[in-house]
């Protein structure tokens, strides 16, 4: 035990991550990796410890962004963010967003698990798969928070200073790690396109063909791997199978948590964890004197959060089209009893906005609790994803945009909301509008402008400018620097 102690104190000394979860805590103690019961634990350690960081991925994946920065009835959060605030002392994200302490669980499980003996070696080569999967999609994640990263595969077995501080690896070398992890996992997967335990909330083989369509378009577009790298994206892409977009009143609320839309999802319980969508909706003293758009009384309204996040007049206007399901994202608040629809900007009965995508139920005690699980990859992502990489090969990215399309406006499609294959440039802004209305709140519009390429970052960020593009990746820490010789700041700080 004494080196278990040892041990959690090196990784708590290399980032300050959350280590009161079990069995997670546990993973390095000698004679742990002895069962599959061991095996199975550890793995619902990294699920539980994985959806400690969702917050982390939406934030990073879409404040910067232009979806949010409108009124909010209480203090704003993220505002630095929202504006782009970003600097050698304005730092977000401090200790690598504590990512490095989870790589950790990750790198043991890969190195120990497979030395185990299991009743079915598909099980054991599901979890590689899942495994491998996840740790992918966190490199992934540092990748385009901040570039150049430290690179660890292997699990800390012992407090050695001069081994913890390790150089930034060049965004090539962390694009080849994560290009590598999901080809291991999709070699453990194999054919296997089932859902461990049945449910969603359990990375599979459909979660790690996402990631690489949407990995093979960043490097496609960003790191200029160009045709074949929108290739590799396009055909992973048309493989995944089983999922489906549903009925729009199919899609969100705990009830409908199972879709076949969710490709893989966080997983919130009551007495388990709530997620962090309270502070996207208000607190009942403050809404229930307001009205709705459409001049009904918010009285009777169950809500229990905070006003945090407030969608940007440019969001509201994207989707005011009442044809378009997609409108009921937000539930609008005014001071008066007047009829606001279509939505104006700047009309001063407008107080701010409640997020109804994860908005919860109203539980036993006539409180409202936030359990709705949060997907990272769904099926509309996919054929969106689809609609890029055709897009980027010169070919008609028309029919996944029209399905995603079809959905939203269900009796209404029709003409004007047909897409017509158009120029290269017009598609991208027209896949870029249909991603910013299907995934408000999913952590996706950040990611989605840059991805894209071009100046459309700057096009559509009113925060950033060309002269500034070195912020496309965070600045680190002073103290992150002075406690490794081995670092350098980020290029442009």
């Amino acid at each position: 035990m004494k080196k278990l102690i040892i041990l959690l104190v090196g990784i708590t000394m290399l980032n300050a991550c959350e280590l009161d979860m079990q069995p997670e805590s546990q993973l390095t103690f000698n004679g742990f990796w002895e069962s599959e019961e061991a095996v199975k634990a550890a793995h619902t350690g990294i699920m539980a410890s994985y959806r400690g960081y969702a917050g982390t991925f939406w934030q990073m994946g879409e404040l910067r962004s232009d979806v949010w920065g409108g009124n909010t009835i209480e203090s704003p959060f993220g505002t630095d963010l929202i504006e782009n605030n970003i600097s050698s002392t304005v730092v977000h994200f401090g200790n690598w967003a504590n990512f490095y302490g989870f790589i950790h669980y990750l790198n043991d499980f890969i190195k120990n698990a497979p030395d185990v003996k299991f009743t079915k070696q598909s099980d054991l080569n599901h979890l590689m798969g899942q495994v491998y999967g996840i740790r992918a999609q966190v490199y992934y994640t540092m990748l385009r928070a901040w570039g150049d990263v430290p690179i660890t595969t292997e699990p800390l077995l012992e407090v050695d200073l001069v081994k913890l501080k390790k150089p930034r690896s060049p965004k090539s070398e962390v694009m080849q790690l994560v290009k590598s992890d999901i080809a291991k996992s999709l070699e453990y997967f194999g054919d296997d396109n089932s859902l461990w335990l049945g449910r969603n909330v359990f990375w599979s083989k459909g979660a790690t063909l996402a990631l690489k369509g949407d990995v093979y378009l960043w490097s496609g577009k960003v790191l200029g791997g160009g045709n074949s790298d929108f290739t590799e994206a396009r055909t992973a892409l048309e493989a995944v199978t089983g999922f489906e977009l549903v009925a729009s009143d199919k899609l969100w609320g705990q009830g409908n948590e199972n879709n076949k839309e969710f490709i893989f999802a966080f997983d919130y319980q009551k007495d388990q964890a709530s997620n962090f969508y309270n502070s996207f909706t208000g607190r009942a003293v403050d809404i229930r004197p307001m009205f709705d758009d459409g001049g009904n009384s918010m009285s009777g309204y169950v809500i229990n959060g905070a006003s945090r996040y407030g969608p940007s007049d440019k969001t509201l206007l994207l989707i005011d089209d009442v044809n378009d399901s997609r409108r009921n994202t937000f539930l609008r608040l005014y001071t008066d009893g007047a009829v606001h629809i279509p939505y104006v900007a700047g009309e001063a009965s407008y107080q701010g906005a409640v997020l109804n995508k994860f908005l919860g139920i109203v539980d036993v005690d006539n409180l409202r609790k936030d359990f709705n699980n949060v997907p990272l990859y769904r099926y509309a992502d996919v054929l969106l994803m689809l609609a890029e990489a055709r897009n980027n090969l010169s070919a008609d990215p028309s029919d996944q945009i029209n399905a995603v399309r079809q959905r939203a406006y269900g009796a209404s499609y029709g003409a004007p909301y047909i897409y017509t294959n158009g120029t290269q440039a017009a598609n991208a802004k027209a896949i870029l509008d249909e991603r910013m209305k299907e995934f408000i709140g999913e952590g996706k519009r950040w990611w989605d402008l840059v991805r894209a390429g071009g100046t459309f970052v700057f096009d559509e960020v009113a925060t950033m400018n060309p002269s500034e593009a070195y912020k496309i990746y965070y600045s680190i820490s002073q103290s992150m620097l002075a406690d490794d010789s081995m670092l350098e700041q980020t290029e442009g700080y």
